[in-house]
């Protein structure tokens, strides 16, 4: 049950702008021999959860744009704005990337994505990471055995 926490809680964090990775707990809960569909949901829902994070953030961001500390400058919100107006919403299909992938999550706030909208497109695309994931973990364990 701790397992599962700690996969669930790993995914959540990585999908912050916080550095972290729940690709090496997967792979050690697999080759513990836990059931990978369960893996799989836990995986997704922590990782859509936190991407959530970030979206929220982006909804609010801009209040802050005046502030001596704010980190962005107008023209890399400007650039960040118009390619995602270029790209849209199926943009969010490539949140899982592991570069740009948390940024665009961001963005998708700032730009006022419809949280519906949001996790459907978020969801899809992290559970179709996983899937991979699972699949590349189950190959790599089946060459080693």
């Amino acid at each position: 049950m701790l397992s599962y926490f700690i996969l669930f809680s790993s995914s959540f964090l990585a999908a912050t702008i916080l550095p972290f990775y729940s690709e090496f707990v997967l792979f050690a809960l697999l080759k513990q021999g836990e059931p990978a569909w369960l893996l799989l949901l836990l995986a997704t829902a922590g990782n859509t959860l936190g991407s959530v994070v970030n979206w929220y953030i982006g909804l609010y961001i801009l209040k802050f744009k005046d502030k001596r500390w704010f980190y962005f400058k107008d023209r890399q919100i400007e650039r960040a704005q118009i390619w995602f107006q270029r790209y849209g919403v199926w943009s969010l299909l490539f949140a899982w990337l592991p570069l740009g992938g948390d940024v665009l999550t961001l963005i998708a706030g700032v730009m006022r994505v419809k949280f519906f909208t949001f996790i459907a497109l978020v969801g899809v695309g992290k559970f179709l990471r996983y899937v991979a994931v699972l699949y590349a973990t189950q190959l790599s364990l089946n060459y080693l055995s």
